[in-house]
């Protein structure tokens, strides 16, 4: 019968050290965003009521009390979801084809070199290239749907790679038990490839659309300002939660400055929202669940 070894003082101190110091590191990364939430949230709540997320800013001065954010929430809801329809498909069937059909050939390798450019593109370089060819080549005004190609040029690498990790965390067994009954193999990945990793599908895909929720710079070439409702996101102008912030965080007086920590409260609240949901579809969706 083997017994356990008695562990030396010098090894239980080093890893006493060793467990400190990750504590540390986790603590000083916990410390800004702790610092950003308490920030947000102390200075946007004063603003944060029913007025501020049901009236726009038609007719507001920028001294003047009241007026809210609705014209640019509606902007942000319906260009993100602009966006996500754009790169969802475009990124899942791009990582479909990489880690099931890909093999390493030349197509897939310059793929993945693309994506991995893209990944590093400015921000504002996308707003470029759509303002450059969508408005000025093209001749298509300022939109909403401007700003979600934009937005979504952005989010496709990020849904590639989350998505491509999480096909290649699929076990090999599970394809393989699919051919041996001879089930073809779209069908496999429809029924068994993409269930099981679906969970952490939608989480990479939450991450982009958070990644892409904040974005100011490609708007502000894409989307232009408008202080009045615009729910069509194909026809003129229309204001976002980010262009909103940097509207009014530029105007030097109080209630503008309150309602731009207002816009950003708002925002993060969005952004939560809708990880929450999608969290919810993830589990209700899970393999696991229906054991």
């Amino acid at each position: 019968m083997t017994t356990i070894q008695h562990i030396s003082t010098s090894r239980r101190v080093k890893d006493k050290i060793v467990q400190g110091l990750v504590y540390l590191a986790f603590g000083l990364a916990v410390v800004p965003l702790v610092s950003v939430l308490w920030l947000v949230i102390s200075n946007g709540l004063a603003r944060f009521d029913l007025e501020f997320l049901t009236h726009s800013m038609r007719g507001i001065g920028a001294r003047d009390a009241g007026g809210g954010a609705y014209h640019a929430i509606i902007g942000t809801l319906e260009q993100v979801l602009l966006a996500s329809a754009i790169s969802v498909p475009i990124g899942l069937l791009t990582a479909i084809y990489l880690v099931e059909y890909g093999n390493g050939g030349r197509l897939s390798r310059s793929i993945s070199f693309f994506v991995d450019v893209m990944t590093g593109i400015p921000s504002v370089v996308s707003g470029l290239f759509v303002f450059a060819f969508w408005i000025l080549f093209l001749g298509f005004q300022f939109s909403g749907w401007a700003g979600a190609i934009a937005l979504s040029i952005l989010m496709m690498p990020t849904v590639v790679r989350s998505a491509e990790e999480m096909l290649r965390l699929v076990p090999n067994d599970l394809r393989e038990a699919s051919y041996a009954l001879g089930v073809a193999k779209w069908r496999t990945i429809m029924k068994v490839v993409l269930p099981t990793a679906f969970t952490g599908i939608v989480t990479g895909v939450m991450l982009a659309v958070a990644r892409v929720a904040g974005e100011t710079a490609p708007l502000l070439m894409t989307v232009f300002f408008t202080n009045s409702i615009n729910n069509d996101p194909f026809s003129g102008p229309q204001m976002g939660l980010p262009l909103f912030v940097f509207d009014q965080a530029a105007r030097p007086n109080d209630t503008a400055i309150d309602r731009a920590w207002t816009g950003a409260l708002t925002l993060i609240l969005i952004v939560m929202l809708l990880n929450l949901v999608a969290r919810l579809i993830a589990w209700w969706r899970s393999p696991a669940r229906g054991r």
